[in-house]
């Protein structure tokens, strides 16, 4: 196992910074993702592929939890952001989340399996396949 720790500066994207570096990345983890961001992008829970709820925030926000699957066969991410009153709200993180000061991201790569997207059926997204 290895990591990869990295640093984002304002007005980069979390999400895309995050898959770019994935690029490399047979299968890996979000293992800490701390920091902020003046705007979000995140789907709320429920979601089919013909039924999404998307909000697009504004903040300030903390960023105070995130996990996911990381590879270069497709991301899934999902984020809890806290308010200036300390309201959190979470969801499937989204393209267009904007660093505001700072967001530093670590993530544990795996070299023993491949993690891929495949469509599921049931679903009707691209689901987590093993190898």
């Amino acid at each position: 196992m290895k990591q990869l720790t990295f640093r984002l500066k304002p007005g980069q994207f979390l999400r895309e910074e995050i898959e770019k570096r994935a690029k490399n990345i047979p299968a890996g983890v979000l293992l800490a993702v701390v920091g902020n961001l003046d705007f979000a992008v995140l789907r709320m829970p429920g979601a089919t592929p013909k039924k999404q709820v998307v909000k697009k925030l504004k903040g300030p926000f903390e960023i105070v939890s995130g996990n996911g699957t990381i590879s270069k066969g497709g991301c899934h991410i999902h984020v809890s952001l806290s308010d200036k009153a300390g309201k959190v709200i979470g969801g499937h993180l989204k393209h267009g989340c904007r660093v505001r000061a700072t967001v530093e991201v670590v993530i544990a790569v795996f070299d023993e399996v491949v993690y891929k997207r495949e469509r599921d059926e049931d679903t009707g997204f691209e689901e987590l396949v093993v190898e």
